[in-house]
């Protein structure tokens, strides 16, 4: 059977066993003087547009009302044991959204999804963190086309993790676009952006809210464009020669390496917050007995030192200087971890950690550490 009936039957079912007013919901009719629009997302992030969508909807002079969700298949959580939807598509039925009107294609290419959107005959597709491909007949069912909201100041960062990147590379500015979407990734013409300026200490999780925030404010503000056709004559063509890419991260990718220069180190545990995290392996030296313990840390919270006298005894130990550990870098640079997680336990400040080894020395698990003692 397609994908998209099972999952559409998982919604109806949802819907007849939930509370009599999202079951009440589930028979919404739609206003036929307002333009049908459909949202696509997916992540919790998303329902941040979702959310200024719906809202402004209901204003008595809109123009538009959401005529269905398409989300991503559900998917099981806690250890493969239950079924559970998108944070989107939870989110909107915990606002009342109709079930019926939530789609979950595993591709939004298929035939029974395409002939459910155009029995919708939507004027216009919002795209917002969906992570699916969009093919050419979908992308020609909207007749205002589709547009999508992308975290990032285009052509820079085009991809999958365009926030990660940018804050890995430490830029001090970034933004967010909305782009009309074509077949090539994130190189549709530039309709409207805003730019924000990084601060040193904000995360991905954080950044990412901030920049959807601003840019479902600016998609409120230039959908009457939209829908007049004047976006299309404005928007701007991307100069494809300053393109740079976003790749999407990979698990591999979160362990950190001391020789790197602290600045560096800094950059990536803020990029990487929320998923994959960082990781770094330290050893723990017994002073008494002399024996070492690898453990590994997640690192959650640092910043770049800026004493300039910090000494250690070796180039591997780590120190610390109330309220972080102190890690040394490369380059003669030094990293302040301010907060860590050990394996299955809760995120901890520095402090507490240190306190817990008490009178053992802590190392960084170096090459040379490796080949002296592991090989």
């Amino acid at each position: 059977m397609n994908s998209s009936l099972v999952f559409r039957r998982f919604w109806c079912f949802n819907a007849a066993t939930s509370s009599s007013s999202s079951s009440a919901s589930s028979t919404l009719c739609f206003a036929s003087n307002k333009k049908p629009l459909v949202f696509l997302g997916s992540p919790q992030v998303s329902a941040i547009v979702l959310d200024a969508l719906l809202n402004a909807s209901t204003s008595p002079d809109s123009l538009f009302e959401v005529a269905a969700i398409v989300t991503q298949p559900p998917s099981r959580k806690s250890r493969g044991k239950k079924l559970m939807p998108s944070p989107l598509a939870q989110h909107a039925l915990d606002r009342g959204f109709p079930s019926n009107h939530i789609f979950t294609p595993e591709r939004a290419g298929e035939d029974v999804f395409l002939s459910n959107l155009r029995d919708l005959q939507p004027e216009l597709c919002i795209t917002a963190a969906y992570g699916n491909i969009l093919p050419s007949k979908f992308l020609n069912i909207p007749t205002s086309g589709t547009v999508n909201i992308h975290p990032s100041l285009l052509p820079l960062y085009r991809g999958a993790a365009p926030v990660q990147r940018a804050l890995q590379d430490g830029v001090k500015e970034t933004g967010v676009s909305l782009v009309f979407t074509v077949r090539a990734l994130d190189a549709g013409p530039v309709i409207a952006c805003e730019r924000m300026e990084i601060e040193d200490q904000i995360k991905a999780p954080e950044l990412l809210d901030l920049l959807f925030y601003e840019g479902s404010k600016l998609l409120i503000r230039e959908l009457p464009s939209i829908f007049d056709g004047l976006a299309k004559v404005k928007a701007q063509p991307q100069d494809d020669s300053k393109a740079t890419l976003a790749p999407k991260i990979a698990s591999e990718e979160s362990w950190l390496s001391f020789d790197e220069e602290a600045p560096v180190l800094h950059n990536k545990v803020r990029a990487f917050a929320g998923w994959p995290g960082t990781r770094a392996k330290v050893v723990i030296v017994d002073n008494k007995s002399g024996q070492d313990k690898i453990t590994e840390l997640k690192i959650v919270t640092t910043k770049v030192c800026s004493r300039s006298n910090i000494q250690v005894n070796q180039a591997d130990e780590i120190t610390f200087i109330k309220p972080a550990l102190v890690f040394p870098c490369g380059g003669g640079t030094a990293l302040e971890v301010l907060e860590i997680q050990l394996p299955g336990k809760k995120v901890m400040t520095a402090a507490a950690f240190w306190n817990g080894v008490r009178g053992q020395k802590l190392k960084i698990l170096s090459a040379a550490y490796v080949n002296d003692h592991l090989s």
